[in-house]
């Protein structure tokens, strides 16, 4: 219901229903639904360029580790892949550096980064699996549980500084 001052101007109360408000300057639900969704449509175009600032900043990085492995000496290693059973381990055909120590991320010679799994298969335990590289995040591991995430910067830096006789495979 929609309650009018005595000049005839809508006056805002909260017995009016949701959705068929209107404000003290006349504008209807479609105008504030589009405002509304234009909001929303800003918000997820600043995030997206959030995102997209840290991938390159995080590339930049994996790259700077790359170089510095190769200047430091650190041997690369064929990359494999966990099973998601957890058990079993595929070749990828890829060589690289370990980020962790349980083999879930690597970095390959080209400075591609890698989530280290695959689907569990027969086929791939005869020709191996295949790994695509994805977007490095800047704190790897990040939503899993307490004590599992770690800034990418850190993580690197724990990986340089173990040094070449400290070879990382799961």
């Amino acid at each position: 219901m929609l309650v009018r001052r005595p000049d005839g101007a809508p006056h805002p109360t909260t017995s009016q229903t949701a959705g068929m408000t209107e404000d003290a300057t006349g504008g209807g639900s479609a105008e504030w639904a589009a405002r509304r969704r234009d909001a929303a449509a800003e918000q997820v175009a600043r995030l997206d360029r959030e995102r997209a600032g840290e991938t390159e900043q995080a590339r930049r990085l994996v790259q700077d580790f790359v170089a510095g492995a190769k200047a430091a000496g650190l041997p690369v290693v064929p990359l494999t892949a966990r099973a998601m059973n957890g058990r079993t381990r595929y070749r990828t055909g890829l060589t690289g550096w370990y980020l962790k120590r349980n083999g879930a991320v690597a970095v390959d010679e080209d400075g591609n980064y890698y989530l280290m799994s695959a689907p569990t298969s027969l086929a791939s335990r005869v020709t191996g699996a295949t790994v695509l590289p994805t977007d490095p995040p800047m704190v790897v591991g990040r939503g899993g549980r307490d004590g599992e995430s770690i800034p990418l910067p850190e993580l690197l830096a724990l990986r340089l500084s173990a040094g070449p006789h400290d070879v990382w495979r799961p």
